[in-house]
């Protein structure tokens, strides 16, 4: 038997969380129409989500659809454990009820990932102990989550603490919690996405697989532009729309045994990159890199 895995993808290429401007108008039925035509069997939430089963479960029925991931805004770097655990509380339940394999746990305190006016070269950045003190707290969070039956992923991100490859080896260092591998954050941080598995692959439970387009993103002024201004002018796309080789990454987290969810996710204008195509794209370019990796795509 091959490795088994699950295509899914992010409801961002529809309607943008920080950028309202970057948004279809399509209700929540029709992403995930669109969703399940272009092949995908998952979907992360977004804003446009109910968060109760009761409302949301017919609707993912319909169409074939389960949660196979979502957003939790963190705010630990600077708060305190048990406010989190309040602040978590409803998605925690609801994507237990839901089934989901993982909650993505962002870094959002300090970070300057949504602020426009804020350049990418201003992003936090810790000190050896505050790191020590912050993987501590994020790996004692993360044991209480999975303790009470909804384990996190750790999204190493664009602008937040824990942007580029040292980081991520420094906090992976300092803690104990599972990391979702975001192939299009590390590459547009400057980091090597080869390195990051052959250094991390026992701690990977979760995989966005985000293209880059590298003319934009080696285009940038760091010290006057944003995150958001990157996204803005195309950053991001979908698996075989940008510069990076899915096939490579994929055999990579094959040969370590990477089973699980591979969720398309590339935050980008839905107007010149119409969601339904670039959902399809992004699924015929995984669908081939699977099989030449051997893995066995589940429905």
């Amino acid at each position: 038997m091959g490795l088994k895995a699950k295509l899914g993808i992010a409801p961002i290429a529809w309607w943008n969380d920080d950028l309202a401007e970057l948004s279809d108008d399509v209700s929540l039925d029709e992403c995930l129409r669109q969703a399940a035509e272009a092949g995908l069997t998952g979907m992360e939430t977004g804003r446009r989500f109910p968060m109760d089963m009761g409302t949301l479960g017919p609707i993912l029925a319909t169409h074939g659809i389960s949660v196979c991931g979502g957003w939790f805004s963190g705010l630990l770097l600077d708060g305190d454990i048990e406010a989190e655990k309040d602040r978590i509380a409803e998605q925690h339940a609801f994507f237990k009820a839901a089934g989901a394999p993982c909650i993505v746990y962002g870094e959002t305190a300090r970070s300057v990932q949504g602020a426009r006016d804020i350049p990418l070269a201003r992003k936090p950045k810790l000190s050896e102990a505050e790191m020590a003190a912050y993987g501590r707290k994020v790996s004692d969070f993360a044991d209480w989550c999975a303790r009470e039956g909804m384990p996190l992923a750790y999204h190493h991100h664009m602008a937040a603490a824990v942007e580029t490859e040292a980081e991520l080896d420094r906090f992976m260092a300092h803690s104990s919690v599972p990391l979702l591998f975001d192939a299009g954050h590390m590459a547009f941080a400057g980091g090597d996405n080869f390195r990051v598995i052959e250094n991390h692959h026992a701690r990977i439970s979760h995989v966005h697989t985000k293209d880059v387009r590298r003319a934009v993103i080696d285009g940038l002024d760091r010290s006057r532009e944003s995150f958001l201004d990157a996204v803005i002018k195309g950053a991001f796309t979908v698996p075989g729309d940008g510069s990076l080789n899915f096939e490579a990454i994929v055999k990579a987290l094959a040969e370590k045994g990477y089973e699980g969810w591979f969720v398309i996710e590339a935050e980008q204008d839905p107007v010149a990159n119409p969601p339904l195509d670039m959902a399809r794209k992004g699924r015929a370019e995984l669908k081939r890199v699977m099989d030449a990796a051997g893995y066995e795509v589940q429905a």
